[in-house]
């Protein structure tokens, strides 16, 4: 075994409901602009949430040829956007000599629900002829990696992760493990997801997921605040080129952070709630900083799963209790989903590159709407507004329906 091979991050592209680039979402987090509104894309009468974070102003024509688009969910409009951006931010120059060395890894949690919905309705009602051709390749979630792969000739690995809300961070996971392992030199990871449908609110309304702030959306979301209710379900995508160390270095790019490791467990407790204990957090955040070789007391930020349930919020707090213990006092940690929403599966990749960013800014999101302090939620959430710290490594959280468990650290890069 030759020297261990690192991974840095040298491009990151997104599409929010705060922003439809990494630029605009950074302005949008040190503004502490909320992206939730009313929902404008169906009739919500009747409906016990009315609020989510839509991706607005969005044109995929601007990256996608007209006749391909209606061969796409939204899921995959919003990955593509997401990935040339990132693409063109890491000003990576795919070649014929070497397309087989770059892959392409882009989960969803859910997919192309969009058009799983409008086929089915078109088969119930009896118009069978008229389900799309391009029904199939439009809705699976492999086919985000796949359309990305056909666009910049990436002849790497490729497939798509689904792991719930956890989906994002497992995605950037395996790229920078097939690139430890010298199947890539670099690698296209992230994830997209497009949710926002009807069936999509309902479901997750009637399950008491959702907050129904309805009468104050900016508001709705509010991390380790005492009145949080509940989530709200957001949509966009990110994509972050990673590459190993010598290979970024030798094209002159330009790197933004190192991935240092991951960490991953399971709860084995419950289909949608988290263990009360935190037992799963705590070794996922354990094994995390145990994988980068990063020890409690050098991590300066975590960006929190954080997202505004009564359950998730003093669990991952407690876990991180655990986890830090007197460190978890001095650290800073926030949920960029007080502004965001949850991006479900997209969230871990959005998350990761805010984390990056705060690495390269030297600026911690904060956590917004936080006014009534939870006395189960007692550590320094960063209320309200940004801050200016130094930021050498940071933790981000991930964890998902099913019990799924998945923590990145990142640092700066020397």
């Amino acid at each position: 075994m030759g020297e261990k091979r690192r991974v840095v991050v040298t491009g990151m592209g997104m599409v929010t409901p705060i922003g439809l680039t990494v630029c605009e979402n950074w302005d949008s987090i040190l503004n502490c602009k909320s992206g939730i509104e009313q929902i404008s894309r169906f009739d919500t009468t009747g409906f016990p949430v009315t609020i989510a974070g839509e991706v607005r102003g969005f044109d995929p024509t601007k990256f996608i040829e007209k006749k391909e688009i209606k061969k796409m969910d939204p899921f995959i409009h919003f990955s593509m956007a997401a990935t040339q951006e990132a693409m063109q931010d890491a000003e990576l120059d795919v070649t014929d000599s070497n397309s087989e060395k770059i892959g392409v890894i882009i989960g969803s949690g859910q997919g192309g629900i969009t058009v799983v919905i409008e086929n089915t309705l078109k088969a119930n009602n009896g118009n069978v002829s008229r389900i799309s051709p391009f029904f199939i390749p439009s809705a699976i979630i492999n086919l985000a990696s796949g359309q990305a792969a056909i666009k910049y000739n990436l002849r790497g690995p490729s497939y798509g992760v689904v792991s719930a809300c956890s989906t994002g961070v497992h995605a950037i996971a395996d790229g920078y493990f097939t690139i430890m392992r010298g199947d890539a030199d670099a690698m296209v990871v992230g994830s997209s997801e497009a949710s926002i449908v009807p069936m999509g609110i309902a479901g997750f309304a009637n399950a008491r997921a959702l907050s129904e702030r309805n009468d104050d959306p900016q508001s709705a979301s509010r991390p380790f605040d005492l009145h949080r209710d509940g989530f709200v379900l957001s949509e966009g995508a990110g994509i972050l080129i990673i590459e190993e160390l010598e290979f970024a270095k030798k094209r002159g790019a330009k790197i933004q952070a190192e991935v240092a490791g991951f960490g991953m467990s399971t709860d084995a407790y419950h289909i949608t709630a988290p263990d009360p204990d935190g037992r799963g957090p705590r070794v996922c955040m354990q094994n995390a900083l145990k994988n980068s070789q990063v020890n409690p007391d050098e991590i300066d930020y975590i960006n929190a799963h954080g997202t505004s349930t009564p359950l998730n919020d003093v669990t991952e707090t407690g876990a991180v209790k655990e986890v830090f213990g007197d460190h978890a006092y001095k650290l800073a940690i926030s949920s960029t989903k007080s502004m965001t929403g949850h991006l479900l599966g997209a969230a871990g990749a959005i998350e990761a590159i805010y984390s990056v960013k705060a690495i390269t800014e030297q600026i911690l999101p904060p956590t917004i709407n936080y006014q009534t302090p939870d006395p189960n939620c007692n550590l320094d959430y960063v209320p309200n507004e940004p801050r200016k710290a130094k930021v050498n490594a940071c933790l981000s959280n991930s964890f998902g329906f099913g019990g799924t468990n998945a923590s990145i650290v990142l640092k700066r890069f020397h």
